[in-house]
């Protein structure tokens, strides 16, 4: 039998922290910046994450960096790595 191993990059996206009131969750908002296909106008895209903070360590405004990992729960598919 051939096994294979397949390496699965994590999708990690920087953010800042609006809201901590959940219990080991943070909500990170992510800006981009996205060009319009027709008009060439750059603008503003914010989206909204929940990460899994295990040790509430994380506060409003703190810059962090939220991977992709296995579902926690139905909203939940980030954990936060670290602070920028």
């Amino acid at each position: 039998m051939n096994d294979q191993i397949v390496i699965k990059h994590k999708k990690k996206i920087d953010g800042v922290v609006v809201s901590n009131k959940m219990d080991k969750t943070v909500v990170v908002n992510a800006q981009r910046f996205v060009k319009h296909k027709k008009y060439g106008k750059y603008y503003k895209i914010d989206k909204k994450f929940k990460a899994h903070d295990e040790n509430n360590e994380y506060k409003v405004g703190d810059k962090v960096t939220i991977e992709e990992t296995r579902p926690i729960s139905k909203g939940k598919n980030f954990k936060v790595l670290k602070k920028r």
